[in-house]
């Protein structure tokens, strides 16, 4: 479904990308782990030609995503889902879910926002996955922000993706609502056959959630295994920029914001 090879990408004179190496199967869910500035978000935006990479090849669902002519075709398979929600105040949760079949129709009713019968009950299935639909005709902005998260993922159900690209998808969201839009993210996905490939900084969330977590450090891939095999030694070498005990005490924080209770409810 996605094969990285020899990777790079770099901003002027900083590499970020180092070589990634990378194979994800057909409707894994895969968590990416990194401190801030390891390549994580790069990597994901690579993936959907936000950002074009300096080398390598990098194949996302049958697309080759390096090619420019055949980025229209890759964004009609590959969703993504942002940290901000992207979402549009002001419309209806309905039509910002509708936002997700944009690149599925043609020019004038892209342009005009006219949908299919069809369309639209598509949207309000994908709400009813994120337990939203109660909420369809409200406007966006009237919701707490774990439910715009979920209007992100049902917008990206709506595309009816092969994969799903969520780079921080939590991260301003309090654990016990985090902990629930992962669940909703994982079920959706894994019920549709969907691949997702997931940034996260919480450890214990990426533990619960992902099929495979993939840990990088300096732009390279230094752990890729279950999260049974997520251990302190795999820590350490996925924060290596930190001493041993400073690596001990990232995982105890990471596992003190998990369960502080802070951040934006659902």
């Amino acid at each position: 479904m996605i094969r990285v090879a020899q990777l790079t990408k770099g901003y002027g004179d900083n590499p970020v990308l180092r070589g990634i190496d990378l194979r994800i199967e057909a409707g894994e869910f895969v968590v990416i782990l990194g401190q801030s500035g390891a390549g994580k978000s790069t990597l994901l935006r690579c993936m959907n030609r936000l950002a074009q990479a300096d080398s390598g090849t990098l194949q996302v669902a049958g697309v080759d995503a390096l090619l420019p002519r055949d980025q229209r075709e890759l964004r009609r398979r590959v969703a993504m889902i942002f940290q901000q929600h992207n979402v549009v105040p002001r419309l209806s949760v309905l039509k910002n879910v509708l936002t997700g079949r944009l690149g599925c129709v043609g020019t004038l009713a892209s342009v005009l926002q006219l949908f299919s019968r069809e369309d639209i009950a598509l949207a309000r299935e994908c709400l009813r996955r994120v337990e939203l639909e109660h909420k369809a005709d409200a406007r966006t902005d009237s919701l707490s922000g774990g439910q715009m998260q979920r209007v992100g993922i049902a917008r990206a159900l709506a595309q009816r993706p092969q994969v799903i690209l969520a780079d921080e998808p939590v991260a301003s969201l309090d654990p016990k609502t985090a902990q629930l839009v992962m669940h909703y993210l994982r079920e959706a996905t894994r019920s549709l056959g969907i691949t997702v490939v997931c940034n996260l900084h919480q450890v214990d969330l990426a533990r619960e959630f992902g099929d495979r977590i993939v840990g990088l450090a300096n732009g390279r891939v230094v752990f890729d295994g279950s999260a049974g095999e997520l251990d302190e030694s795999a820590l350490q070498r996925i924060y290596q920029q930190r001493p041993s005990g400073e690596a001990t005490a990232y995982q105890a924080a990471a596992r003190a914001v998990y369960t502080s209770g802070t951040g934006v409810g659902a």
